[in-house]
């Protein structure tokens, strides 16, 4: 069955009862029992909910998973897969990785004793593999990476993880499995921030795990423990937005590569990082394992921060917004914004650089607009 198919399907049979076609949203906190330790499937809101079943459902079919855990949050998704390892447990992640999921691991998990971190440039397989440690348990990927849109070879990786008795843990959030399905490249776990592309509407936060079995029990074990549930509603909306995940990324892409054509050459920027552009350094790797190349990319101006902000700040139709992956377009300085808690280390982000995530309004009205502000500089 094709992707688009199993996006309206996979999970999501009408309701028996009343024959909506809609999953509904089963509000409730608590189930009825017919009998002392006798439920229906069901006992308590934290513990299950239909309607987050049928959202599971969906994703795990999307990434060709054999189960997936959704969660109140992307960060309490990774939260549940670092509390898989034990202390002193290593991890090997990229070095320019998503500034809350450093934040995560650098002011929480490493202090905590939970797990130790190298960063490396996750392109070069050989500093990879000298990062590996008799302890090493994940290799963390981001592809493409934000916000430097680096795109990473996941099969290559997975047999670096593998050798050294490690898991490949993919961020999928950017391409989304509509153009990238890791596990079928060998990642072992996949996690999403559901609120980005899934969503797809700017009206939800949430977020995934997607992997085998086992895996998901014992993250399952570890969201009922800690609680990190989102509720009815919120899997919900995510399920609606998924619904119409295909047709949206095409439009995403279409109009992401249309802009970076048009900015390539632009005088006051001096580089666009786009991995759909024939001289991106990573562009041969996202041909071959990207359906398209994404609706996310990011520009560095020749003017420096205060041409970055005034660019930011100069857009009518690109919002100034944190997050990503919603209908409408935003533009956002990383290192101020969704990457300020790198500033001062090795992963911080260039001042000089502005991400976009490029909605799917009419492409000549977004170009039309980033012309305006960029003429302004």
């Amino acid at each position: 069955m094709h992707f688009t198919t199993r996006a309206i399907h996979a999970g999501q049979e009408p309701e028996p009862r009343t024959g909506s076609v809609n999953v509904p949203i089963y509000q409730t906190s608590t189930y009825a029992q017919d009998g002392v330790g006798e439920h229906r499937g069901w006992d308590y809101g934290r513990s299950g909910n239909p309607t987050r079943d049928a959202l599971q459902m969906a994703l795990a079919s999307l990434e060709q998973a054999e189960d997936a855990v959704v969660f109140a949050s992307g960060l309490a998704a990774e939260d549940a897969v670092f509390r898989l390892l034990s202390p002193g447990d290593h991890v090997i992640m990229a070095d320019d990785v998503y500034g809350g999921t450093w934040r995560q691991v650098a002011k929480v998990h490493v202090p905590a004793g939970l797990l130790e971190v190298t960063t490396v440039d996750l392109a070069d397989l050989d500093a990879v593999a000298a990062a590996v440690r008799p302890t090493t348990r994940l290799v963390w990927v981001e592809t493409p990476s934000n916000p430097l849109l680096k795109v990473f070879d996941l099969a290559a990786l997975a047999t670096v993880a593998h050798d050294a008795g490690a898991r490949l843990v993919v961020d999928n959030t950017f391409a989304t499995p509509y153009l990238t399905q890791p596990l079928a490249h060998g990642a072992d776990l996949v996690v999403h921030s559901t609120t980005k592309y899934l969503g797809g509407h700017s009206d939800v936060v949430g977020g995934a795990v997607c992997t085998d079995a086992e895996t998901a029990e014992r993250l399952r074990f570890l969201q009922n423990a800690v609680g990190a549930v989102g509720g009815p509603l919120d899997n919900y909306l995510t399920l609606r937005g998924i619904k119409t995940l295909g047709v949206r990324m095409e439009t995403h892409c279409a109009n992401a590569a249309a802009i970076a054509d048009h900015l390539v050459d632009h005088p006051a920027i001096t580089q666009v990082l786009y991995p759909g552009l024939a001289h991106h350094r990573n562009h041969d790797v996202a041909a071959r394992q990207m359906r398209h190349f994404g609706g996310m990319l990011s520009i560095r101006l020749a003017g420096g921060r205060p041409a970055a902000d005034a660019v930011a700040v100069g857009t009518e139709l690109f919002f100034l917004a944190e997050s990503l992956g919603g209908v409408e377009s935003l533009i956002e300085h990383p290192g101020a914004m969704t990457h300020a808690s790198v500033a001062g280390t090795a992963l911080e982000v260039p001042d000089d650089l502005l991400r976009l995530s490029v909605g799917i309004e009419h492409v000549d009205d977004l170009v039309a607009d980033l012309d305006h502000a960029l003429a302004q500089v």
